[in-house]
């Protein structure tokens, strides 16, 4: 009931439905929720208080902690947040969000150091995690330390062997010569992974190997429908190389196939202003994201 009401812009009715349910009790799913919906409205010590509340009920709730962590940066109180993350992580050591939040305040913050020695330490904690391995690759890249993410890359390859978004990026990370070779070996560790297939379609693509490249964005697609950032870089490729019934066709399926994960498509999706935004739309400014972020990466490797 709470869903309907709050997708039909009527916080006021949603709000009252999980007011009565946190009375009752109320699930961490519900103080999340009602948290969300002053997070839409603006209203930021209401979800200060909500978060707070909940966590009083559900200590382990590390959603609830990187939310409130989450607002805390968003208001400039960088040292409550890093107060939040640490408390945060003492109590859910194994939750990954947490541990590269914790680390990405510091990056922004210019503390390098300290970014790294958290990633190392979520890393001992929780031993073969790709995905820390990759945020440690990504700092260093962001940091202009490009001899340092290769060493990582090469780390974490050893240790995690078959970890397709490892090998994607290891992949898009070679120098141009290397990358189909690169491509070979880890088609070999992770067939059928639809990050790999992604990182394929993208060297494909980038080799102006247009039927090729359609094929294995299309399997990609098909392998893993849920992932919002494969279908925003296939309808960009349609539209550069597509006809207009080919990039509809590509609008239709991400539609029809409603999907709820990816690093840019979380980002843009959850952000407030977007929170009643149909598929279409999102998927387009997950793309104009995308190319921002290209730019921005084109201009550092060139400064």
């Amino acid at each position: 009931a709470f869903k309907l009401e709050f997708e039909n812009h009527e916080p006021e009715r949603a709000r009252m439905i999980l007011a009565k349910a946190r009375e009752k009790g109320g699930t961490m799913r519900m103080w999340m929720k009602s948290a969300v919906v002053e997070r839409e409205l603006g209203n930021a010590e209401a979800q200060r208080q909500l978060l707070q509340n909940g966590l009083s009920k559900h200590p382990l709730a590390w959603k609830l902690w990187l939310m409130l962590g989450q607002l805390e940066v968003k208001d400039g109180n960088l040292q409550k947040a890093r107060e939040h993350y640490a408390t945060a992580m003492r109590q859910c050591g194994d939750c990954v969000p947490l541990w590269t939040a914790a680390a990405g305040l510091e990056e922004t913050s210019g503390n390098m150091s300290k970014a790294r020695a958290l990633l190392e330490q979520a890393r001992l904690k929780n031993k073969k995690n790709p995905e820390l391995w990759l945020a440690a690759v990504r700092t260093e890249q962001r940091g202009g330390k490009a001899a340092a993410a290769q060493a990582l890359m090469a780390k974490a390859l050893q240790e995690c062997p078959s970890s397709g978004v490892l090998w994607a990026e290891a992949v898009q990370m070679a120098p141009r010569p290397q990358r189909k070779s690169k491509s070979v070996d880890a088609l070999k560790r992770c067939d059928n992974n639809p990050h790999v297939i992604h990182a394929v379609a993208h060297l494909f693509w980038s080799d102006r190997k247009v039927d090729k490249a359609r094929s294995w964005f299309n399997r990609c697609v098909t392998l893993e429908p849920d992932i919002g950032d494969f279908w925003a870089q296939y309808y960009k490729f349609e539209c550069q190389h597509g006809t207009a019934e080919q990039q509809a066709e590509v609008l239709k399926r991400a539609m029809e196939a409603e999907p709820h994960h990816g690093e840019r498509w979380c980002t843009v999706s959850k952000n407030p202003s977007n929170a009643h935004d149909p598929i279409d739309v999102i998927l387009k400014k997950v793309l104009v994201a995308m190319e921002k972020a290209e730019q921005a990466a084109l201009q550092q490797a060139l400064a």
